[in-house]
């Protein structure tokens, strides 16, 4: 079968919210409605890793930027996000195209916008240095798995639309 050769770069935990920290969890599992869309347009997903859950495991408080903001964990950051470059280059090197990075606004680690996470931080500014830029767009905090999401699913589909032709 041929491949789409698109593919687009998420936050772990659009596709396991079993890694979020327990009270702030927003799906059962994987969210639903923003898989499908993107499946809709034939469009593969890479699934980021999650520096909070490496460094911290699943029994984690909630902490803010500033709590997750030291040395070491930005450090574990920036591996990780050399790591997803390595990844990302090798898409591109095989003729894939990148479609973008989908994040989780309000995230100490993955929002895009606003106050950037220190994840996203890391990867934006080695993306810079590479002259590598991605379209982006981030979840936005009162997304919930399954409610009333027409909003941004909408705000989703334009995003996958314009930079990637429907093959359905």
């Amino acid at each position: 079968m041929d491949r789409s050769k698109k593919v687009i770069f998420v936050s772990h935990c659009i596709l396991n919210q079993n890694t979020v920290v327990c009270p702030l969890a927003r799906a059962k599992g994987p969210y639903r409605e923003i898989i499908e869309k993107i499946m809709e347009y034939d469009i593969g997903i890479h699934q980021m890793p999650c520096p909070e859950f490496r460094k911290l495991g699943l029994k984690r408080m909630p902490m803010n930027k500033a709590e997750y903001d030291t040395p070491e964990y930005r450090n574990l950051c920036n591996s990780l996000a050399k790591d997803t470059i390595t990844i990302l280059k090798e898409y591109i090197s095989n003729d894939y195209k990148v479609i973008g990075l989908l994040g989780i606004n309000g995230s100490p680690t993955c929002s895009i916008n606003g106050i950037k996470g220190i994840f996203m931080e890391e990867l934006l500014s080695l993306l810079e240095k590479e002259k590598t830029y991605l379209n982006k767009i981030d979840v936005p905090e009162d997304y919930m798995d399954m409610k009333d999401n027409k909003e941004f699913i909408s705000k989703l589909e334009s995003f996958l639309s314009s930079l990637s032709s429907k093959r359905m």
